[in-house]
């Protein structure tokens, strides 16, 4: 917290006299994937109160954050639920290779409203093959990990050809959740940090999908190029690896560096 301190006291003695450029200093952009959805905006609110660092938060599908970033999106930080774009991005040099960071493991689950009839926890993906199930809501795997991953755990337990024709695909991991809470799908398969979200808690339950089944969700970030506020986001991604940030990431499901 006082290297963090240190880093506001350069911002503004750096700025002088002029409010603007105070202002202007105290901002990070972060394009971020959805499943970062609550853990970031408390990350983020936390960041904020300890720094009086605003932080201008963009939630996403990864590979889309990927494309805006190769055609020139004003992003100062980049966090990918899949490592390898942030890696593609440093060797087309709009990524910072110093920076390169794999900042947690993500996890899927199975994820349905309460009064749901669907006996997730007793039978896993074969649950998808109930004849109830009209309509599965996935992220889409075009260019979402989460996607990827789901489509993956379906194969592996030998269902994915008998229910792809009823696969409801999502923008990103959140719009995925959004189906199922909406009643467009009757069942989805989402990111555990989502289901851990209260707000999620009070409306559904979850059963996690083993992690062997799929190829592991390795999420990383990295620092772009024409980031604007390069003070500001190293700042950030300190406060990521703190024990603070570190801290909330684990309570809603990430497996994080140093406990893999």
């Amino acid at each position: 917290m006082r290297y963090l301190g240190c880093l506001l006291v350069f911002m503004v003695a750096f700025a002088g006299s002029d409010p603007s450029l105070v202002q202007a200093a105290q901002e990070v952009t972060v394009a971020a994937a959805s499943d970062l959805n609550f853990a970031f905006k408390e990350m983020t609110a936390l960041f904020e109160k300890t720094t009086g660092t605003h932080v201008k938060l963009s939630l996403g599908s990864s590979g889309n954050f990927f494309s805006q970033i190769q055609n020139g999106a004003p992003y100062d930080l980049y966090f990918s639920a899949d490592s390898r774009y942030p890696q593609k991005l440093v060797e087309s040099g709009h990524a910072v290779a110093s920076s390169l960071y794999i900042y947690a493991v993500g996890r899927i689950v199975l994820w349905v409203l309460k009064p749901s009839l669907l006996q997730i926890e007793q039978r896993g993906l074969d649950v998808l093959l109930d004849p109830t199930v009209k309509k599965i809501a996935i992220a889409n795997p075009k260019h979402a990990p989460y996607g990827r991953a789901a489509v993956a755990a379906m194969e592996q337990a030998q269902v994915y050809e008998r229910i792809k024709n009823k696969l409801v695909l999502g923008e990103n991991v959140s719009q995925t959740a959004q189906f199922v809470e909406s009643g467009a799908a009757d069942i989805g398969v989402i990111a555990l940090s989502l289901a851990l979200a209260p707000p999620m808690q009070v409306v559904g339950r979850y059963k996690e999908i083993p992690n062997e089944a799929h190829p592991p969700l390795v999420q990383g970030a990295a620092l772009l190029t024409g980031a604007s506020h390069q003070v500001e986001a190293q700042a950030f991604l300190s406060f990521l690896q703190s024990a603070e940030g570190q801290a909330i990431m684990t309570r809603y499901g990430f497996v994080v560096p140093d406990k893999r």
